[in-house]
C-alpha cells in the first residue's frame, strides 16, 4: 500500500463515521435504534440483508476453499444461501414484520416470553449472546488478518482499528447507520469486486478466460460442484441451517425483515436478497477459483490478498481493501445492533426490575452501551480466534456457528409458524438443550475417538437434526398449545398488515418499561 491506497481508506473510515453521525438524527428512541421505527424502504432492508451476511471471512477462509476446491466454494456456500433466503422472504419474512407491528416489540426474542415462557426465552438470548461474540470474534480476527497482509500491521492492531470505527457509527446511529453505511459498502464492495474481475480475466487472457481455464493442471478438479469434506450431505445441512439462520435466527437478518413498513414489503426485500446472494457471489469468486493460475502460495487463506497487490494498481488497492472492510463492518455492525436489542429488551428486564420502569432516554441510552460491551468482548475474543481452543478462523465461522445455529434458531422460526403451535415450552428447551450437547459430543468426545475425526459435514448437521426432530416430536407428543400461545400465533400469521385478529390484542404483553410501550404502540399502529 502506498498513500494513495492509505487515502482511500482513511477516506472510507470517515465516510462511515459521517454516516453515523447523520444517523444519530434519526433516532429518538429504542424502535429507531433497533428496527428504524418501521420505516425502512424494501430496497434499502434488502441490500442490508445481503450485506449483513458477509464478511472479510468470504476474502480468507472461503477464499482458502477456492483456492483448494474452486467451485464447490459457491454451491456449498453462497447458493444455499440463496436458495434458503428465498424461502425464508416468503414463510419467515412477513411474520417478521408482523412480530414487530403487532406485537410491538424490537427484539427478535421478545415475543417468545409469550410463545413460551420465560426460561425459554433467556436460555436462547444468552447461548445466542455468547455464540455471537465468538463468531464476530471471528471477523475481526479475519479482517485483521487481511489488514496484516496489506499493511504489516499486527493482528491486535488491526481488531482495534476495524472495531473502533464500527462502533462510533452503530451505536451512535443504530439500525439506520448501519442499513445507509451497507448501502455505501454496497456501491464500494461492486466497484472494487468489477476491478478484481476484470484485472484477473486481463491476466488470463481476456473475458474467454471465463470458460477456457477448466482444463488447466492447477485447476484440476476445481469445476467439480461438490469435493472435500464439502458433500452433499454438507450441502443439504448447510440448506437448513442457512434457510434458519439468514431468516432471522441469528438475529441480525430478522431485524431487516422488522424494519420494513410491511409484510409485504419484508417479503420484496428478502427476495432482492436472495438474488443478490445468487448473482454476486459468482463475481467474488471467479479470482478465487483461477488463482492458482497466477499465485502459488502455502497459506490459501491469504490467496486473494496477495493477487489482489500483484494485479491492482495502487488506487484501485486501496478500493479492494475498503470492499474487505465494508463486508465485515456490515455483518459485525448489524450484529451488534441485533445482539444489543436481546440483551436490553430480553435479558436486563428479566435481571433487573429497574430496568422495565426505565424512560425513552435510559433505554436508548443502554441500547448504546450494550453495543459497545458487545463489540468489545467480540475484539477480545478475535485475539484469541487463532488459538489452539478455537482453531483457525473459518473453522470457528462453520463449525462452531452452523453447528450450533440449529439449536438456538429452531425454536424461535419455527414458533411463528401455526403447523407447530402444538410445541411449548418442553419442546424448545429440550431440543435447545440436546441440541447443544450433540454439537460437543459430536466434535469433541466422540470425534476424539474415531480414527480422522466425525466428517465436517456430520459435525454441523446431526445437532440441528436432532434438534428439528425432538421440537416435532415432543410437540406432537406432549402438545402445550393454549388460547394465549394460539392468538399469538393467529395475530402473527393471519394476511394482510392491519393489527390482526382483535382477540390476540389482551394476550401479548407491552415491552417491558411502560414508557417505551407507548411509544412503540404508535409506532406499531401507524405501521
Amino acid at each position: 500500500m502506498n498513500s494513495l491506497d492509505w487515502t482511500v481508506l482513511i477516506s472510507y473510515f470517515g465516510v462511515m463515521v459521517a454516516i453515523g453521525l447523520w444517523s444519530h438524527k434519526r433516532v429518538d428512541n429504542v424502535s429507531d435504534f433497533f428496527t428504524a421505527g418501521g420505516k425502512m424502504p424494501w430496497w434499502l432492508s434488502g441490500i442490508s440483508h445481503h450485506m449483513s451476511g458477509y464478511s472479510a471471512v468470504m476474502f480468507t477462509g472461503y477464499a482458502a476453499i477456492a483456492y483448494t476446491y474452486g467451485v464447490t466454494s459457491y454451491v456449498t456456500w453462497s447458493f444455499p444461501i440463496a436458495i434458503g433466503i428465498a424461502i425464508g422472504s416468503r414463510v419467515f419474512a412477513p411474520r417478521l414484520n408482523r412480530v414487530r407491528s403487532r406485537l410491538h416489540v424490537a427484539s427478535p426474542l421478545e415475543y417468545l416470553k409469550t410463545r413460551y415462557n420465560l426460561p425459554t426465552q433467556q436460555a436462547l438470548a444468552w447461548s445466542g449472546v455468547l455464540l455471537k461474540i465468538v463468531d464476530v470474534g471471528a471477523k475481526w480476527a479475519a479482517i485483521a488478518t487481511l489488514l496484516s497482509v496489506f499493511t504489516g500491521v499486527s493482528l491486535n492492531t488491526g481488531i482495534l482499528i476495524t472495531g473502533a470505527v464500527t462502533a462510533v457509527y452503530c451505536t451512535v446511529g443504530g439500525l439506520w447507520a448501519d442499513a445507509l453505511t451497507e448501502l455505501g459498502q454496497f456501491v464500494i464492495q461492486f466497484i472494487a469486486g468489477i476491478a478484481m474481475l476484470v484485472a484477473v480475466m486481463a491476466e488470463l487472457g481476456g473475458f474467454s478466460s471465463l470458460w477456457n481455464v477448466w482444463d488447466e493442471p492447477e485447476l484440476k478438479g476445481h469445476a467439480e460442484p461438490l469435493a472435500g469434506p464439502y458433500m452433499m450431505v454438507f450441502l443439504i445441512a448447510y440448506l437448513f441451517i442457512k434457510t434458519f439462520e439468514y431468516n432471522g435466527g441469528m438475529w441480525n437478518q430478522a431485524q431487516r425483515y422488522m424494519a420494513t413498513d410491511s409484510a409485504k414489503s419484508a417479503e420484496r426485500s428478502g427476495r432482492l436478497s436472495a438474488v443478490l446472494w445468487l448473482i454476486w457471489p459468482l463475481v467474488l469468486f471467479f479470482p478465487m477459483w483461477v488463482a492458482p493460475l497466477i499465485i502459488d502460495t502455502k497459506v490459501p487463506a491469504d490467496s486473494y490478498a496477495l493477487m489482489a497487490e500483484q494485479l491492482l494498481p495502487h488506487g484501485l488497492l486501496g478500493l479492494v481493501i475498503v470492499g474487505f472492510f465494508s463486508h465485515t463492518m456490515a455483518m459485525c455492525s448489524s450484529d451488534a445492533n441485533a445482539i444489543a436489542a436481546v440483551v436490553t429488551r430480553d435479558i436486563m428486564p428479566a435481571v433487573s426490575h429497574k430496568v422495565r420502569e426505565w424512560d425513552t432516554r435510559a433505554g436508548l441510552l443502554a441500547a448504546r452501551w450494550a453495543t459497545l460491551l458487545f463489540l468489545g468482548l467480540s475484539m477480545a475474543i478475535a485475539t484469541q480466534v487463532n488459538s489452539d481452543f478455537f482453531g483457525d478462523i473459518i473453522t470457528v465461522v462453520i463449525k462452531w456457528v452452523a453447528g450450533l445455529m440449529g439449536p438456538i434458531a429452531i425454536p424461535l422460526m419455527l414458533g411463528m409458524l401455526p403447523w407447530f403451535r402444538k410445541s411449548g415450552p418442553t419442546a424448545a428447551l429440550v431440543s435447545w438443550g440436546l441440541g447443544l450437547i450433540t454439537f460437543w459430543l459430536v466434535n469433541y468426545p466422540i470425534s476424539w475417538s474415531v480414527d480422522g475425526g466425525v466428517p465436517l459435514q456430520y459435525q454441523v448437521s446431526i445437532p440441528l437434526a436432532v434438534s428439528l426432530v425432538l421440537y416435532i416430536l415432543i410437540g406432537l407428543v406432549k402438545p402445550e398449545d393454549t388460547p394465549e400461545r394460539d392468538d399469538l400465533i393467529a395475530r402473527i400469521n393471519s394476511d394482510g398488515d392491519g393489527p390482526g385478529p382483535a382477540s390476540a390484542a389482551a394476550t401479548v404483553p407491552a415491552p417491558a418499561e411502560p414508557a417505551e410501550a407507548k411509544v412503540l404502540g404508535r409506532e406499531g399502529a401507524d405501521g
